[in-house]
């Protein structure tokens, strides 16, 4: 069983910055495939972005790429999300999310990832 604790969250203005960070409790996290999404108000829940576990490359959804920046320490368990040029389009709740173990293929579908945070906050005002 993989634990998943997201913290970073918050509210900014448009154009500050934030970054998120996912905490692993398992020891194999290292050759997870690990993602970022977030679901706004009324909205269904969105891909942001997404590492891989066998080389951390990475995938982003049209919308955040140039402003944020997924990255892994597999030394420490983590995965972090640094969001710049943020905008009140941002504001969501962000979840962090990963596949299971031996699954290192980066997937956009939700579907396919087996463990999930309880979410954190981001609000960004105009």
């Amino acid at each position: 069983q993989v634990q998943l604790v997201e913290s970073g969250g918050g509210l900014v203005q448009a154009g500050d910055s934030l970054r998120l960070s996912c905490a692993a409790s398992a020891r194999t996290f290292s050759g997870n495939a690990m993602g970022w999404f977030r679901q706004a108000p009324g909205k269904e829940r969105e891909f942001v972005a997404a590492i891989r576990g066998s080389d951390s490359s990475t995938y982003y959804t049209d919308s955040v790429k140039g402003r944020f920046t997924i990255s892994r320490d597999n030394a420490k368990n983590t995965v972090d999300l640094q969001m710049n040029s943020l905008n009140p389009e941002d504001t969501a709740v962000y979840y962090c999310a990963a596949r299971a173990a031996g699954s290192w293929a980066i997937s956009i579908r939700g579907d396919a990832y087996a463990y999930w945070g309880q979410g954190t906050q981001v609000t960004v005002s105009s």
